[in-house]
């Protein structure tokens, strides 16, 4: 008997009716024979409003306390999904983090899974019954209740599935698959029947908010297949949604897979910084130790022992960043610093480029052509990635997407 992890999050168990509409699915599954686990977010709103209450009554809360009062949201829920199933008679059982266990770090809030035991889990289904988890949690080296940090569900349900050695973990929330972009920007994006770990790793890393960035590293590093589903379609009749899976599985051969964006970008650049060996590191370890990330890095030429330096960072980070980089000026040495918030980046995605030569000069004609100015690139194996204005986003997504065919199977 195979054994699948079926996941669903906040808008998919947003009310008692959508956790039935859930809940049929499970029973589908169940009754075409496979052994299910189940893991859920917090109903829509919850984990918000628990977070809330916590910083409410606490500014400086205490993160032990803080995953224990946030990690009751997913208690609600399993709960409240076990007891749709009883009711329609699938034979099932609420399991929260600590219990299975789900052994974390001690990181309270932004915890990682370190390892799960599966036997309790195990043993249940070879009583009968399913399992509801709770996801987003685990038990700390403190023996105390951890949270995973936001997204943490998918997490919890692709470690569950590695753990179990399920055939497949179906993620399902309110679209019906992967697109080659936005369909909000481009009508003609089209659903993708399958996608590669890597490609869907580069996607959500560069914007795509269908799954989080964790959950796919850890898919593709145990060999996870994950299936992207809507939660809305009837569960007598669901549609395929997206499979991600190993390259090997997918059939399309073309160049580029997808476009992806996202406007949380701004762009510093340290104007007349000196020209020798060590400033870099410094400008990096004074980012690094305020906990800002770093994305897109352009050197210029240097041009009488001086030369500039542009990075990018979160839209949220930029006063973090500078602060630091101010406080930092004496070692860095850098004349001064500019600051551009309306920026936005834009990346073409897809496994094809390794074997398909011409990729660039398509995306940075099709973007000349809609006079769309690039500042910052950035490449890798598998994607290339442009710094634009943000006024030009979506002229530019839609133009990519139409340069590269991807409107078309």
């Amino acid at each position: 008997m195979s054994r699948l992890v079926l996941k669903f999050g906040g808008t998919s168990v947003a009310t008692p009716d959508r956790i039935r509409q859930a809940a049929l699915h499970v029973k589908r599954e169940v009754d075409a024979g496979h052994q299910v686990a189940v893991v859920v977010s917090a109903m829509a709103g919850e984990t918000n409003r628990l977070v809330d209450y916590v910083r409410g009554i606490s500014p400086l809360y205490d993160a032990r306390e803080y995953d224990t009062v946030v990690a009751a949201g997913e208690q609600v829920t399993s709960g409240l999904m076990a007891l749709t199933l009883q009711e329609l008679g699938v034979p099932a059982r609420s399991w929260q983090g600590w219990q299975i266990p789900i052994r974390t770090t001690g990181a309270h809030g932004v915890a990682r899974i370190e390892s799960i035991d599966p036997a309790n889990l195990l043993k249940k289904f070879d009583e009968g019954l399913h399992a509801v988890v709770s996801g987003f949690q685990g038990i700390g080296p403190d023996n105390r209740v951890s949270t995973l940090g936001r997204g943490g569900s998918d997490t919890s349900a692709v470690a569950v599935a590695a753990a179990i050695g399920a055939e497949r973990c179906d993620i399902y929330t309110d679209v019906d698959g992967v697109y080659t972009t936005d369909p909000r920007i481009e009508s003609a994006a089209r659903k993708i029947e399958r996608i590669s770990f890597e490609e869907m790793l580069e996607m959500a890393s560069l914007g795509a908010k269908v799954l989080q960035t964790r959950s796919v590293e850890l898919a593709m590093r145990n060999k996870v297949r994950l299936h992207v589903r809507s939660t809305f379609e009837p569960a007598d009749a669901a549609t395929p949604g997206t499979l991600v899976c190993a390259e090997e599985e997918v059939m399309e051969n073309k160049p580029v897979t997808g476009v992806a964006f996202s406007r949380d970008e701004a762009k510093l650049t340290l104007h007349g910084i000196p020209d020798k060996p060590g400033v870099a590191a410094a400008i990096f370890a004074a980012i690094a130790d305020a906990g800002v990330n770093v994305d897109m890095i352009v050197q210029d030429v240097s041009a009488q022992g001086r030369t500039d330096m542009t990075f990018t960072v979160g839209l949220a980070e930029v006063d973090r960043a500078l602060a630091a980089l101010q406080k930092a000026r004496p070692q860095i040495d850098y004349q001064e610093i500019l600051t551009d918030r309306e920026v936005a980046k834009v990346s073409i995605v897809g496994v094809g480029m390794r074997s398909h030569a011409g990729v660039a000069k398509t995306m940075f004609a099709a973007l000349a052509k809609e006079n769309v100015n690039i500042q910052v690139v950035t490449t890798s194996e598998i994607k290339i990635s442009v710094l634009i204005d943000r006024k030009y986003l979506e002229l530019a997504v839609r133009t990519l997407h139409k340069a590269f065919n991807l409107e078309a199977a």
